[in-house]
């Protein structure tokens, strides 16, 4: 425990910064995601003028087997509370494999990088 209090003390800045950007995302995700706009994307929209949207129509789209196909979780009535637990869900999933990636590097550091004075972790 003493380990962990002494890493928060010395990097209260960053925990502070991230924190915020956390609160920043997942108020985004969840509030401000379902107001974003239905309209084709770019890609989308030069597709569409190129004339090759209808034959991308006729495949089987890629993202059908994910997770969250189109920003919607199935059985969700209300397509803007679908749409913001979508979004909280993306968020979620992004911090835990940002947690996780960091992690591993972290441990694949050499042990005597990891142990340096003023890299105490």
């Amino acid at each position: 425990m003493e380990k962990i209090s002494n890493f928060i003390k010395q990097n209260k800045g960053l925990i502070i910064f991230l924190s915020l950007g956390l609160i920043v995302s997942v108020l985004l995700g969840v509030f401000v995601s379902p107001w974003a706009s239905s309209s084709p994307d770019g890609l989308e929209k030069v597709a569409e003028d190129k004339g090759f949207l209808k034959k991308a129509e006729e495949t089987e789209p890629a993202w059908k087997h994910s997770p969250i196909p189109d920003y919607a979780l199935k059985g969700v009535k209300n397509e803007k509370v679908s749409t913001g637990l979508a979004g909280l869900i993306g968020v979620l999933i992004t911090l835990v494999a940002g947690i996780v990636i960091s992690l591993v590097i972290w441990l694949l550091r050499r042990p005597s990088e990891r142990s340096r004075p003023g890299h105490e972790t």
